[in-house]
């Protein structure tokens, strides 16, 4: 893929090492690539897990793999070698950031534990995914997507609707968790520009992903001792969803006094505007059941395509339910430029969107595609010093692989 002109990031000149895999790290790291950080994927021999997981057309190049690692290049470095560790130090002392994600007893007989990092380079900011806290009793324990779902609450308050708890079917988890860690490393970096200290970055899933739980579902608990239960009122209720419609479902909210008026009109029900289970937000909230119950007697009365007309005529917010397979033609989605395609130079033409936000001075954006494995170890070595014979030597004791 040839780089887009006049390309501006403003991470560049930002060296980062992702020692991570699969979804969490590669993709926070992928976030700040797209804002111009030069990513080195640092994996083992065997390549990073996500390589093989989802559909490929060549073994390797997997889908969640070339979704997670875009702008990126790839070393490939045997860090269970003992003479790995001086080239990770080389590379440690020319960086900016390391990502990883090996539990913390791991990570200290591998030396990449945050002291040891920070006596390397003063300046790096060390980010250390995982899936707990070090401090509790669930440290080093291991921890996937599902796991976290479990542990945070998110599976059980999928049993309101369907009578059992369940995953959300999306890796909620990895992907909320590698935003807070993008986050918290972005302001590692301002710190460092403000005191010329780098300092160590920890980023547990299972905290993470309470604290964005709880935001709404504390609730009642918010207050100490608690004045109601935990959980969203109208979630809790088990009512709030999408409202059925003559030939299909739509999503409809209207949250304040004049939507709720407009909406009386535009469903034929002129006389619930002086309802006083209606009249305010914090009405509308004691009596949710009622309210819901009004929706789901409206709707089914017309099309959503005419629904969805009548509501965005009178600005009341309204869509309607689409599917995974519709989001590539949806027209705001075209219109905005989310989708890219773009040719891989071994995995053909391929999609994928691109960056979700829009700055005006500094876009970022994507300059090349998901890398072969090791297709950048020479590359990258000798930038960071290392002579042709030098790499050529680590290549043939298997302390590192050319792709």
């Amino acid at each position: 893929m040839t780089p887009p002109p006049l390309f501006r990031g403003a991470l560049e000149g930002v060296k980062v090492l992702d020692l991570s895999s699969v979804v969490l790290g590669p993709l926070a790291s992928q976030m700040l690539a797209d804002m111009g950080a030069d990513v080195i994927k640092v994996e083992a021999p065997q390549g990073d897990l996500a390589r093989s997981v989802g559909p490929a057309r060549h073994k390797g190049m997997s889908s969640l793999y070339l979704s997670c690692n875009r702008n990126k290049r790839s070393l490939v470095l045997d860090l269970k070698q003992p003479a790995a560790r001086e080239v990770l130090d080389t590379l440690v002392r020319g960086s900016d950031v390391l990502v990883h994600s090996v539990r913390t007893d791991a990570a200290a007989r591998i030396g990449i534990d945050a002291a040891r990092l920070l006596e390397l380079n003063l300046r790096l900011v060390s980010a250390h995914v995982k899936g707990f806290s070090d401090e509790g009793p669930y440290a080093g324990l291991p921890a996937f997507d599902d796991i976290i779902q479990a542990a945070s609450g998110l599976a059980q308050l999928q049993s309101i609707y369907t009578g059992e708890p369940r995953y959300m079917p999306a890796l909620v988890a990895d992907k909320t968790t590698a935003l807070y860690a993008a986050y918290a490393i972005v302001t590692a970096l301002f710190h460092r520009e403000r005191s010329g200290q780098g300092q160590a970055v920890d980023v547990p899933m299972f905290e993470t992903m309470t604290a964005f739980n709880m935001v709404e579902h504390l609730w009642g608990h918010t207050f100490q001792p608690p004045i109601d239960d935990m959980v969203y009122g109208s979630i809790r209720s088990g009512v709030r969803k999408p409202f059925r419609t003559a030939d299909g479902y739509i999503a409809l909210v209207p949250y304040t006094d004049a939507q709720w008026l407009r909406f009386f009109e535009v469903v034929g029900h002129p006389e619930l505007r002086e309802d006083e289970r209606f009249a305010t937000l914090a009405a509308r909230v004691r009596n949710h059941t009622v309210v819901f119950g009004e929706l789901e007697r409206a709707t089914g009365a017309r099309t959503t395509a005419e629904w969805v007309a009548a509501f965005r005529q009178a600005d009341i917010p309204a869509m309607p339910i689409q599917t995974l397979q519709q989001l590539p033609d949806d027209p705001q989605l075209k219109a905005s430029g989310l989708w890219h395609d773009a040719e891989h130079p071994t995995e053909g033409r391929l999609r994928f969107p691109g960056v979700p936000f829009t700055l005006s001075a500094t876009p970022g954006g994507v300059q090349r595609l998901a890398p072969s494995l090791g297709e950048h170890t020479d590359e990258v070595l000798e930038e960071f010093g290392f002579e042709r014979a030098a790499v050529d030597a680590l290549v043939t004791a298997g302390v590192v692989a050319r792709a």
